[in-house]
């Protein structure tokens, strides 16, 4: 026993990792124990659980067993030094990513994952809003990190190093050892592939089966899955002439209509009707505003002023956004981009010039085009992809500061929603008699909730509450038509107030439906009047449908449909991304689509409830086509106008 004293550095470092993750794995577990135990054989994450740490863990114990058996004795020192550096670097990273984890999961419903990268990259932001809303984990993680650089330096040499042992000894066990490294890394000697993610799914509760992980894998996979971005493969193979087939069968455009055969979804789009003096469009998307929280959709009686206005014009109650994060939604409404388990098109590479957006369609019928934002536009990538894809003017926070003028309220995300409205009223009364196109977009709607007070009468108690801030964004758009209805640009502008996304998406099912319901409501000259648009529509239909309302004919590669030539015979449909989980839904049936495993179908009862059936095939293939073709055009770069010949 004492020759293979030598190993000891290898196993002190698989067990301590998996004293982290078992723990943190039976804490997660009791934090959300009432939604777990729901699941049937819910028990099972503990043993998938530990079949993932050792995958980890084995993985990460290579590099240390190699350098232990084959370094010779000679450099034991620099061997023992590194051990050490490398043992409690990963440890450090493997807690560090388990302690922020209860509060991902409460926020996001999963483990951390590429949201949590994102959010790495904006620290001013980020970090403001970790102090305001989560002050106290962090206090409690800084503390038991503490803890853990201090036995670092008192217990290092103690847990980590390695013993001189006979070369010729080594080189004999080494081939069992890399045997048992081998195969707790690949966890598996029977499978053509090894063991990844999806061989911890084992329910429908995306949750319950993210237990089975560890954050650090996960946020792992996330950073090495960046490499694959536009990759659609996880969910099946089809050719690309079918998939465009497939996909064109829920379009309203007819054979005759499509223009160009390089750009498989170019048509001419009609208005509803021609117009000498095309329409101003303007789009207010708002963050995180779920129809929870709206009344007049059944949800919380948070917004009295959407609710007036909804008398005035098209309210859409049954529509489904395509995504959980701000970027997706940017993508849908402004471009109607179909969602695919790649990023968004806005932080993608490929789409940062030359990729169609209605800001690009505008611009080449004479419009100005802008983005107006109380924030710094450089998040997630917004400034870049909107001034190389047709805005031409870009206001964020720095305007807002520059302009000499006194605004309400500067948060931890920017200038409040009512800076926002104010800001815009003036800029859009700037522009006097050229038609212009405008994408608004707040900030309220997001954690630590800062608004100004005096504004609203709270709903809850406590100020920083999603609550109150969904109530202050409901007082700053009844401002922002309040001030808009007094200026001449009015008349002559189409509006939509528009969700990006839910604030929390969450839910027992694989894909939580219900969390992607939110509001949309179009007003102008030539809307219908306290009319509600009922048939499932997708946030990828809002697009198409503003352009018939301008006046003018356009040339999109939109596979959207504008929703006021739906006739009553064509069935509903919405796509839903769910991290790297698509939902493909027609009326009451919805196909969803796991990386690496067959597809389940569901019938939808008031959406919460999925019951499973038998999968339908043909409609299966619908889903993957639309996946299919999401990553063909990015890749093609076939989703964008002719170019204009000078």
């Amino acid at each position: 026993m004492k020759k293979i004293r030598f190993l000891k550095p290898v196993l002190n470092f698989i067990l301590i990792g998996l004293l982290i993750t078992t723990l943190s794995r039976i804490f997660l577990f009791f934090i959300f124990k009432d939604r777990v135990v729901e699941t049937p054989n819910f028990w099972y994450i503990f043993p998938i659980g530990l079949r993932m740490d050792l995958i980890l863990l084995c993985y990460l114990s290579f590099l240390p067993a190699l350098l232990i058996t084959f370094l010779p004795n000679k450099w034991l020192k620099f061997t023992n030094s590194f051990l050490v550096i490398y043992s409690f670097l990963f440890l450090f990273l493997i807690l560090f990513v388990e302690l922020a984890s209860p509060d991902f999961v409460k926020q996001y419903d999963t483990r951390p994952n590429k949201i949590f990268l994102d959010y790495l990259i904006y620290p001013k932001e980020v970090v403001g809003m970790l102090l305001k809303s989560y002050l106290t984990s962090i206090i409690v993680t800084f503390l038991i990190l503490g803890v853990v650089i201090y036995l670092a330096f008192k217990k290092g040499k103690k847990i980590f190093y390695t013993t001189s042992t006979e070369y010729k000894f080594k080189l004999i066990v080494f081939p069992l050892v890399a045997f048992l490294l081998f195969f707790g890394a690949r966890s598996s000697l029977t499978s053509k592939r090894p063991i990844n993610a999806s061989n911890a799914v084992f329910s429908t509760d995306q949750l319950t089966n993210t237990l089975g992980l560890n954050s650090f894998y996960t946020v792992a996979f996330a950073a090495y899955s960046i490499k694959n971005e536009g990759n659609t493969k996880m969910y099946g193979k089809m050719e690309e002439a079918e998939a465009i087939a497939r996909v064109k069968k829920y379009m309203i455009a007819g054979p005759n209509d499509f223009t160009d055969a390089e750009i498989p979804f170019l048509h001419v789009q009609q208005p509803d009707s021609v117009l000498k003096k095309p329409y101003n469009l303007v789009i207010f998307l708002q963050e995180s505003l779920g129809a929870e929280y709206v009344g007049i959709l059944g949800g919380k009686p948070l917004t009295p002023e959407f609710d007036k206005l909804s008398k005035e014009g098209l309210l859409f109650t049954n529509l489904y956004c395509t995504g959980t994060r701000s970027v997706r939604g940017i993508e849908a409404v402004v471009t109607g981009f179909l969602p695919s388990p790649s990023e968004s098109v806005v932080k993608l590479g490929n789409s940062q010039q030359g990729f169609f957006t209605l800001a690009d369609a505008l611009k080449h019928k004479g419009y100005d085009t802008s983005f107006i934002y109380g924030g710094m536009a450089n998040f997630d990538n917004m400034a870049s992809f909107f001034n190389g894809n047709g805005f031409e003017d870009i206001v964020d926070q720095e305007d807002f500061e520059s302009d000499g003028n006194k605004y309400a309220f500067k948060g931890t995300w920017g200038y409040s929603d009512e800076d926002l409205v104010i800001k815009a009223n003036n800029y859009f009364k700037s522009k006097g008699d050229k038609p212009f196109f405008s994408l608004m977009f707040s900030t309220s709607n997001h954690e630590p909730f800062e608004y100004p007070a005096g504004r609203i009468k709270p709903y809850d108690k406590k100020p920083a509450t999603v609550n109150n801030a969904m109530k202050y964004a409901d007082f700053s758009i009844g401002k922002f038509f309040e001030m808009a209805k007094k200026e001449a640009y009015f008349k002559n502008t189409i509006f939509i107030v528009i969700a990006d996304h839910n604030t929390r998406t969450y839910g027992k099912n694989l894909v939580p439906i219900n969390k992607f319901h939110i509001p949309a409501l179009i007003l102008g000259p030539g809307v219908p009047k306290g009319v509600s648009y009922s048939k499932l529509a997708s946030q990828i239909d809002i697009p198409p449908t503003l352009l018939s309302y301008l006046g003018l004919s356009f040339e999109t590669p939109m596979v959207g449909r504008n929703l006021n030539q739906l006739d009553a015979k064509t069935q509903g449909r919405s796509i839903m991304q769910f991290n790297d989980i698509n939902a493909f839904r027609v009326e009451n049936q919805v196909v969803i689509m796991q990386p690496n495993l067959k597809p389940l179908q569901f019938e939808i009862k008031n959406d919460t409830t999925l019951i499973p059936v038998k999968l339908n095939e043909e409609l299966a293939k619908d889903a993957l086509a639309h996946v299919i073709t999401a990553g063909n055009l990015y890749k093609e770069n076939k989703y964008k106008l002719r170019e204009v010949k000078k």
